[in-house]
């Protein structure tokens, strides 16, 4: 279930009070209290500002600089890796930097990866592994137009996530309306039994920025064809580059209970442009707890601006969803010997 909608009654315990105008003072603060926040989880208590539609927008958490919270939830990131090749591979700091990033999350899309050689993720995931982590990740076919090809990818803390590696595909493109055609992939969350685990499946795209009112406005198209696949999952997140922001989504922004995570709020290095985003149906994916925003890499490692384009004109977007399945129970995909992954 989603987290924010689990927010107990805030409950006073008052034995005795001794005049009475203190404690209409107290009820008249508690009102206004609950009236601009709510009070989250029983362990540990979280207060936050409420936003007018119920979830907490980006704006409230976009400069959070420690995302996630072990055990009862998982971060979904996205992390436009601008040119993302040997030449970054070379550079240390630089991969410091991006291994120290994603750790933050337990599931990151990547967008940019681009080499005609296939080491760039087995290396960049050595390196994550470096402390003990248990990181993999997947990746999709060389796509592009012209021969400068781009690759998708997904890098997931095994520990926390599981794949069905073979849900893994391209979305078709017969009309070649979209310059570099989504990535999909299907997740599951470890810890809870099977049967309750939160299922999702994420389809990672870039917009190419030439043709992207075009390509936005087929994307309304993209999420529906991969919720209809014919597997059940309800829990479809588009994610990723989509070189739009919210005002410009045009056929997308347009479908019914369509939600995003982020709103203005800039996500590019340059702090000037909303690029980045995740998307889903609110009423399907009610996993999400309302926590999401930008995670701002340079104010986190205390970069220059000059040191922070090294790494890349984009920040990370993530949103943080319950571990437990909250919209329609799903199985995860079976293997062709019946079993589960």
């Amino acid at each position: 279930m989603n987290a924010a909608a689990q927010h107990k009654p805030w409950r006073a315990v008052v034995k005795k009070l001794y005049a009475p105008a203190t404690l209409v003072a107290l009820v008249v603060a508690g009102f206004f209290f609950l009236q601009k926040f709510e009070i989250q989880g029983l362990d540990q208590l979280d207060i936050r500002p409420r936003a007018e539609d119920g979830l907490s927008r980006s704006e409230a958490t976009a400069s959070d600089s420690l995302v996630g919270a072990a055990g009862d939830s998982i971060t979904i990131a996205s992390f436009n890796i601008q040119v993302f090749g040997q030449s970054k591979l070379n550079k240390p700091r630089v991969m410091d930097i991006l291994v120290q990033t994603v750790r933050q999350f337990d599931v990151v899309a990547i967008q940019e990866v681009r080499s005609s050689r296939q080491d760039v993720l087995p290396r960049f995931v050595e390196l994550i592994n470096a402390d003990g982590a248990q990181y993999d990740f997947a990746i999709g076919e060389r796509l592009g137009r012209t021969s400068s090809k781009e690759q998708y990818a997904f890098v997931f803390n095994t520990a926390t996530i599981e794949i069905d590696r073979s849900t893994i595909y391209t979305v078709g493109d017969p009309d070649d309306l979209l310059h570099r055609e989504p990535t999909v992939a299907s997740f599951r969350v470890r810890g809870p039994p099977t049967d309750e685990a939160f299922t999702f499946t994420l389809v990672n795209i870039h917009t190419d920025p030439d043709e992207v009112d075009m390509e936005v406005d087929v994307l309304d198209n993209v999420i529906q064809a991969v919720r209809d696949d014919g597997r059940g999952e309800d829990d479809i997140i588009l994610l990723g580059d989509l070189n739009a922001d919210e005002k410009s989504f045009g056929e997308l922004g347009q479908l019914a209970d369509i939600y995003w995570v982020i709103a203005g709020v800039p996500t590019n290095t340059r702090g000037t442009k909303t690029y980045d985003n995740l998307l889903f149906f609110a009423h399907a994916t009610t996993e999400f707890d309302g926590r999401g925003g930008v995670f701002n890499f340079q104010e986190k490692f205390g970069l220059t601006r000059e040191a922070a384009l090294e790494v890349s004109d984009h920040f990370p977007v993530w949103g943080e969803f319950d571990v437990r399945e909250g919209g329609e129970p799903n199985r995860f995909a079976a293997r062709h010997d019946g079993t589960s992954r």
